[in-house]
């Protein structure tokens, strides 16, 4: 008996296929695949063909390709922690455990009842949304309804992404995209040389289109030269060698975004794996070596299950020793149909016969079906094709339409030509010209520091991509001042395809047929196209929207190029008139997640510690990213939890005293005569009556009026100030601070200086910090008379020359003691022995993040999220009358005060106890499930200890007027 998922397998083909046989679940229906292999391998294997269905009609569809073009084949993996919709079958990799569903059906995809949709296609053309919902007007919201719950593939998952991903910066010399033939020849002639290189592919190996040649490099057989190239390059210091990375982006200026798959398999060990990398590349160089795409052909039900393209017939062969069918009927312009038919006619598979659109034309592969007495049908085509669930049946004939019968057949192999993959090089504006002889787009004019090579260039041949591959190396290397070797130049052995293409137009057999699939996701047909254009649309890009070519999960990978012949044979114009759509980054679908991940901070710069980070280190401390800063969390005693360590910290300052490092707070000196006048500028508030040895609380705005920085700034002297800053923005207040007196206001005596790094700074907290202070303080009396809120003070503090602020982010009373950097370690131990009888608690901040959500003061990033003004966070009365300040006429203007502005409030649970949830949009009571009637949302949330039940912050709408009413805070 041939075990589970082995019906369909060729012993001795595929790479995985020494890898252990794992169990996966596919509609739960539990199936058996090779760990590693392609989602879509194993689906074939186990004789799967139906996989999902169309978004308009609901047909049944299959697997098409192989790779990330994958139109068809996407599914639901459902992982312990929620699901995740619309992954491409064939880039999802086998493990154990791996459960998947199929979408876009309802009860089930065998019995899909929106498949009656079809009944009704001729009354759904292209653009009918647009032709028949016009009235009644009042009925617009109930179609809207109906419209949005149709709309979509798979479901948008309800829980949060509990996936862990990474991102990195990277600068390199040459960035290699694809890693073919061409893409590996280039790299190892810049590698060779000693130039930086980062060479990327989407495929978890390299070189994959090798093993569908029947050439010898130098000898070795093509994919073995591959694999032996790979090591080399990744033996060398000087490469990094990026497997499963796709280059989804390029920008100006030699910026380039990869993502990479790290892991499959859910984390379900707490190592902390992340299932993404996002790389931000800066190339002085980069190659496109991304090969070309096979088009599929037009005729009428091409879009059934087990309609695939020839190239992904063989690749399933060769890559995962996998048959697509047993019954195999091909159906080409060009000769790539004739190397699948040589394949797969080695294996226990029947080739029924090859339809061949051409006049005969004797390549070697033609002849070697001959020789194996394949069938070879020239000059004919595809009429049409039978089938409930798979093709069952392919209707042929003669082009002119004559001597018409049906073969019977379980897969029929498709081959209209190859699309080179240019979007990287149209992403900065690169326009694509139309090659005629090939019958393709390819990149137009050459750009400095970018070249194109191989397939998704003019190579046709295998030595030609080779060579200009070498040389496209070669060339980037030397520009970067390497001294590459000699001009290689390969023995290449084997039988090249013929050149050779039909016009894909004159295959359709009735250009108005509504079956003859251009889009197969969005199922536009060929009749869409001639519709678009009776109806006037000239624009490519019109087109594009009005049929929604090329506008699903696949952006017209596969579709487009036809899609464009189609609309220049309707209006009787050349290819290149037409033109094509904009090519946009991401180049495939790409996680938010991924895009959002954390920064991996030690692969870009050195991360900043403070002068007391050994001895929070030694106390404790549980480590948090604070822009560049590691800054104690919390600190975490022998037993505790996390949050019980929070509780007590804050347990502590509230009750006590508690000791908090706030030297990553942004400091800048500001000197000379127009000090003040800078000031007044850049806060929205008065400073001119500040007096000296007092501190004030100021805002800075956008020029749009939203609030940018918050902090004090201290008068130190007559034209001598402190100017404290929040962590995060550091670096840009101060960026932008001198470009104002740079560019707008350089005729202001000003100095600025930063000197963050030169101070250490200690915030003594809580209602015994005045207790405490006394026992070091030397020369200065302390007292709420002599040292009032907001007062500075200078004077020593353990011996140590400091100024002290009054300054308070909790609400309790508060020393900010701040000591040249070099005496931080020293002050802070001072301070703990002198909190001794206290038992004074250092405290992270977390429990700063508490205690300022007690308090309710506002914080850059969380309630000031770049769309809030001083009204909204309640510093209206703050904003001055009698004085000009950046952002001044942007609050003029109505819409910035209007009470219906989101405002900041206070939120508790009605019920003590309850638990608030995070990210939480706040809605009327009495529509509990209306997410549409969001009224604002949560900001910050916590539990505080001092209260015994969670609070939170919010921006609600007319907030203030509000207090006291009952919400509801409704989250996925």
């Amino acid at each position: 008996m041939t075990p589970i998922g082995d019906s369909m397998r060729v012993p001795g083909y595929g790479l995985t296929s020494s890898h252990p046989r794992v169990n996966f679940v596919f509609d739960n229906q539990p199936l058996q695949g090779i760990e590693g292999e392609s989602l879509s391998a194993a689906l074939l294997a186990n004789e799967i063909r139906l996989i999902g269905r169309s978004f308009k009609f609901h047909r049944p569809r299959g697997i098409v390709s192989i790779g990330s073009e994958e139109p068809n084949a996407l599914v639901t993996i459902e992982r312990p922690t929620g699901s995740e919709p619309n992954n491409r079958a064939t880039m999802v990799r086998v493990y154990a455990g791996l459960t998947v569903k199929s979408q876009n059906h309802w009860p089930s995809l065998e019995n899909d009842v929106g498949a009656l949709i079809g009944y009704f296609g001729p009354l759904l053309p292209a653009g009918f949304y647009y032709k028949t919902f016009m009235s009644p007007s009042r009925a617009w919201h109930f179609y809207e309804r109906v419209i949005r719950r149709m709309a979509g593939l798979g479901k948008v998952p309800e829980q949060p992404d509990s996936d862990f991903s990474t991102k990195i910066h990277v600068h390199c010399d040459l960035l290699v995209a694809g890693g073919g033939a061409a893409g590996l020849a280039s790299a190892l002639a810049a590698g060779r040389a000693g130039a930086r290189v980062i060479l990327a592919d989407e495929n978890p190996w390299f070189g994959l289109g090798l093993l569908d040649e029947n050439h010898t490099i130098d000898g070795i057989q093509a994919y073995e030269w591959a694999k032996q190239t790979i090591n080399e390059l990744a033996s060398l210091p000087n490469v990094t060698v990026a497997p499963n990375t796709t280059v989804i982006g390029r920008y100006e200026d030699g910026f380039v975004t990869m993502i990479e798959t790290l892991r499959d398999a859910p984390n379900l060990t707490g190592d902390r794996t992340p299932r993404f990398r996002f790389w931000k590349v800066r190339s002085k160089s980069t190659i496109m070596a991304t090969g070309a795409l096979e088009r599929p052909l037009i005729f009428p039900n091409n879009d059934r299950p087990g309609v695939m393209l020839a190239t992904a017939v063989s690749g399933y062969l060769n890559r995962y020793g996998v048959l697509a069918g047993k019954q195999i009927i091909i159906f080409t312009n060009n000769s790539i149909g004739h190397r699948t038919a040589s394949a797969i006619s080695n294996t226990q598979a029947e080739v029924v016969s090859i339809i061949d659109s051409r006049p005969e034309s004797l390549g070697p592969w033609e002849r070697a079906n001959l020789t194996k007495g394949i069938p070879i049908r020239w000059q004919s085509k595809v009429f049409n094709t039978r089938g409930r669930k798979n093709i069952s049946g392919t209707l042929v004939g003669s082009i002119e339409g004559q001597r018409r019968e049906w073969l019977d057949c379980d897969l029929l192999a498709i081959s209209g030509g190859f699309s080179p993959t240019i979007s990287l090089y149209a992403h900065t504006g690169g326009k694509a010209v139309w090659n005629e002889g090939r019958g393709t787009f390819l990149p137009g004019l050459s750009e400095n520091n970018f070249t194109a090579v191989g397939l998704c260039n003019e190579d046709q041949t295998l030595y030609d991509s080779l060579v200009n591959g070498y040389k496209a190396g070669q060339l980037a290397a030397s520009n970067q001042n390497y001294r590459p070797d000699r001009t290689w130049s390969p023995t290449v052995i084997g039988d090249d395809l013929l050149a050779t293409f039909d016009p894909i137009t004159p295959l359709i057999q009735d250009s108005q047929s509504n079956k003859a699939f251009v889009d197969f996701q969005n199922d536009v047909t060929a009749a869409d196209m001639s519709l678009a254009v009776r109806e006037g649309y000239r624009s490519i890009e019109h087109v594009k929207r009005y049929t929604t070519l090329g506008m699903g999960t696949d952006q017209g990978k596969l579709g487009n190029v036809n899609g464009i012949e189609l609309i220049a044979n309707a209006r009787g114009e050349a290819v290149q008139q037409v033109g094509t759509t904009r090519f946009r980054p991401p180049i495939v679908p790409t996680s938010m997640s991924a895009i959002a991940g954390v920064l991996d901070e030690h692969l870009t710069h050195p991360m900043r510690r403070t002068a007391a980070h050994q001895l929070h280190e030694e106390a404790g401390a549980v480590w948090v990213n604070a822009g560049a800063w590691l800054r104690p969390q919390f600190y975490r005693c022998s037993g505790e939890s996390d949050v019980d360590a929070v509780n007590r910290e804050v347990t502590m300052v509230r009750n006590n005293v508690g000791l908090g490092d706030v030297a990553t707070l942004g400091k800048f000196e500001i000197w000379g005569p127009d000090s003040m006048a800078f000031l007044e500028k850049v806060y929205m508030n008065n400073f001119s009556s500040l007096p000296i040895g007092k501190g004030r609380y100021g805002v800075m705005l956008r020029e749009d009026g939203m609030v940018y920085d918050d902090g004090v700034t201290s008068r130190l002297g007559e034209h001598h100030f402190l100017m404290n800053t929040s962590t995060g923005n550091t670096n840009s207040v101060f960026e932008w601070m001198t470009q104002l007196l740079e560019t707008r206001w350089n005729s202001l005596r000003v100095a600025i200086v930063p000197v963050t790094d030169q101070w250490f700074a200690a915030a003594l907290v809580g209602p015994n910090a005045r207790k405490v202070l006394n026992r070091v303080v030397e020369g200065l009396d302390v007292s709420n008379s002599d040292f009032p809120f907001m007062g500075v003070r200078s004077g020593k503090v353990a011996g140590i020359p400091a100024r002290i602020f009054r300054i308070s982010f909790s609400g309790e009373i508060s020393y900010e003691i701040n000591v040249p950097a070099d005496y931080g370690k020293t002050l802070w131990l001072s301070l703990m022995e002198a909190g001794k009888p206290e038992q004074l608690t250092p405290n992270g901040v977390e429990s700063m993040g508490v205690l300022r959500i007690e308090k309710g003061h506002f914080v850059v990033g969380r309630e000031a999220d770049g769309r809030t003004n001083p009204y909204d966070v309640g510093l209206g009365r703050m904003v001055s009358t009698k004085k000009w300040f950046i952002g001044k006429e942007a609050l003029r203007l109505p819409i910035m005060s209007d009470v219906s502005r989101r405002q900041l409030v206070g939120i508790v649970p009605i019920k003590t106890g309850e638990r608030l949830p995070y990210s939480a949009h706040l809605v009327s009571a009495s529509q509990p499930t209306n997410l549409a009637g969001s009224q604002g949302w949560i900001t910050s949330l916590t539990y505080s200890p001092t209260l015994g039940h969670d609070i939170a912050l919010a921006l609600l709408e007319n907030g203030r007027s509000r207090i006291g009413e009952e919400l509801v805070a409704s989250a996925p």
